[in-house]
Parts: structure tokens; sequence; C-alpha cells
């Protein structure tokens, strides 16, 4: 690991400057950080880069974000790592909030009903298009994508708990795998434990504020596989659980997200800010980042040892299998919600082919843009 060399304003203007040029989703991100601290720096190998980006691919949590706490902490220390995030989150968390305002007090989504019309058609390519990618990384063999399949179908068709499914998905792939083994060690991997927490967090009244941030920690905790899987836990608990928001509200946050420089889970601050207003806006995000800034600074030596424990990784990527189902499952409802008619729909598929097909960084902003415009126009002339 490098010497801390940078002050703390340097590291924070830094990645301020990556936070404000962060547009075009976590790929983008990424490949952005990597130029700079690795290629054009030398912070750490390019082996060294791999491997981190693979441990935070695994684990919870959007990983540009913890790249940058990571990166952050490499050269400042722990103070390095929290402005190090900060700096990258803060102008996608203003313009967020300041959209989230305006979409309640000014009623944005009345007054831009037609623009909406096309934004929220993109959406659903956007979520399909991380479900293809998602999937093309973690699913790598038949058994994870019977788990994936079967976590899609126990979530459509029978609403079962998002943090059972998860469960079972990672108990699966272990006994998959290690089978054999697995009555012989069932003893040092308890999950009584997270029944206990999980049941504790679904039972205890809490006031509002402290509910949305605890729901936004849950969220926060259980994102494996990155930013985009962190839209099925918040549409299963602020949509489908508290009713703090309809799903058409919810398409509408992540359309506004699309076009912001940001990583995607901002859309988090526009969940809060509908359930609780500023103090809930800022209590979702508090509770969606929190694990992300700690895992980093504090635990990044043991994350990495628990992502290469190969007694649990393959727990970990049975949990991102089910994630995917989860993934696939919200689509769908995304996709109900958005696609409303034939225009809307075919703005849908436009959207996806552009986005398989072009990926540079600022494909998704254009495709959101133009799938806004063009459907303002056709609900100005034809629809």
């Amino acid at each position: 690991m490098s010497a801390s060399v940078d002050s703390p304003g340097s590291i924070f203007v830094r990645f301020l400057k990556f936070g404000l040029l962060a547009w075009g989703g976590p790929a983008a991100q990424i490949a952005m950080i990597k130029r700079e601290c690795v290629d054009e720096e030398g912070w750490v190998s390019e082996e060294t880069f791999k491997k981190t980006l693979a441990v935070y691919q695994v684990l919870p949590g959007p990983e540009a974000h913890e790249l940058c706490v990571y990166f952050g902490r490499l050269r400042g220390g722990k103070l390095g790592g929290f402005l190090a995030g900060l700096g990258f989150m803060l102008p996608g968390f203003l313009l967020m909030l300041g959209l989230s305002i305006l979409y309640v007090e000014a009623e944005l989504a009345g007054h831009l009903e037609e623009l909406f019309y096309g934004l929220t058609a993109a959406v659903g390519a956007l979520v399909a298009r991380a479900l293809v990618r998602l999937g093309g990384n973690f699913i790598t063999d038949s058994p994870l994508a019977l788990i994936a399949i079967a976590a899609f179908a126990l979530t459509v068709f029978v609403s079962a708990n998002f943090v059972l499914v998860l469960i079972g998905a990672g108990l699966a792939y272990e006994l998959w795998t290690n089978g054999r083994q697995w009555r012989g060690r069932t003893h040092s991997f308890s999950f009584g434990p997270v029944a206990i927490v999980a049941f504790a967090l679904g039972t205890i009244t809490l006031s509002l504020t402290a509910s949305i941030f605890f729901e936004g920690l849950k969220a926060g905790l259980l994102t494996f596989g990155g930013a985009y899987t962190v839209i099925p836990f918040l549409q299963d608990s602020a949509v489908d659980g508290q009713h703090w928001l309809t799903d058409s509200q919810f398409v509408d946050g992540l359309a506004i997200s699309g076009v912001l420089p940001a990583p995607l889970i901002i859309f988090s601050t526009f969940v809060g800010y509908l359930a609780g207003g500023l103090a809930g806006g800022l209590a979702m995000t508090l509770g969606i980042f929190l694990p992300a800034f700690v895992f980093p600074i504090f635990f990044h030596r043991t994350l990495v040892s628990i992502a290469e424990n190969p007694r649990i990784r393959p727990f970990l990527l049975g949990v991102a299998a089910g994630v995917i189902g989860l993934i696939a499952a919200v689509t769908v409802t995304i996709l109900e919600t958005s696609v409303v008619d034939v225009p809307t729909a075919i703005l849908a598929v436009g959207a996806f082919l552009a986005l398989n097909r072009w990926h540079s960084k600022l494909t998704v902003l254009y495709v959101v843009f133009t799938c806004g415009a063009i459907g303002l126009l056709l609900q100005l002339t034809v629809v």
C-alpha cells in the first residue's frame, strides 16, 4: 500500500472532480477512476486494482464509490477515505436533492408529464441492460442460472421475502459446490444471527425518519453486485412494503438519476425525500451510503479475505445469482410501469439496443435525453 502523501484538501478536490464527471453509469465511472488513479498516477498495480474491483463487485455497495473511498484511504488514511467518498457523491446528491424538492413542491411530474413519458421508457432499457451485464458477470454456470430463475419466480409469483430468497440462494449454491463437506462444517457458518437481525429490523417500531434510515441501511448492506442491485431492495421496501411512493414515482426517480453525474444509487435520495421530506432524503442517503464508507475505510483487508475465502465464496456467488433474479423481477415491474403503449415499447427497445451497441461514458445521458425528447415530441404531435 502506498504511503499517505496527499493533503485532505487535494483528495477531496480530486474526487469531487470525479463526482462532477461521473456520467455513464458504473462501468464508465470505474474506467475514469482507473485511468487517473492506476494508469496515470500509478497508486496501485493493474493486478491489485483488478483484485480490489473484484472484491467490491461481489460484496455489497456501489463499486465505483467504494473504489474512491479505497483510493482516498490509500492516499490520506481514514480521513482521506471519507473525503474521497464524500467528494464523489456530493455533486449527485445535491442535484438529486434539489430535483426531488422540485418534483414534490413544484409538482414536476405533472408539469413535465410529456417529458417523463419518454424518460421512463429509457429506464426500463437501462435496468434491462444492467441485468444483462450483471448476468454475464455473475451467472457462470447452470446451477447459478437455475438459482437466478428460482429467485425470479419466488419474487414474482410468491412474493417471497427478499432476505430469505438471498439466504436460500447462497445456501443452494454452497450445497451444490461443497455438499459433501457441508455437513461437517455447518457449525462454523451459522445464519442464526443474520435471521435474528433481519427479523428484528422488520418488527421494531421506529419513527418515520429512523425507519427510512434503516431501510436505506438494509439496502446498503444487501446490495451485492453493485449499484443497480439496490433497485429491487428499495422497490420492495419503499413501494411494496412501506407504500412511501408509487411504482410510477419510483420509476420517475430512476429516470432523474439517469441524467445526473452520480452513481445510480443516488436515486435513493429521491426515495427518501418522497417518503419523509428533507429529513427522509438525508436519512435514506446516509443509510444507504454508510456501508460504502465503512467497509473500505475500516474493513478492506477483511473483505478481501472474505471474498477470496474458498469456504465462503460459493455462498456469496449464490447470493449474487439470487440478486440477478431479483433485478429481473423488478425489471418486469419497471417495464409494466414505463412501457404503456407501442411508442414507449419502441423507445425502450431502441434505448436497449443503443446501450448495448455504444459504451462511451455519455451514452446513458444521450439515450435518456433522446428518449425524453422523442417522447415529448410524440406527446405533443401524435399520441
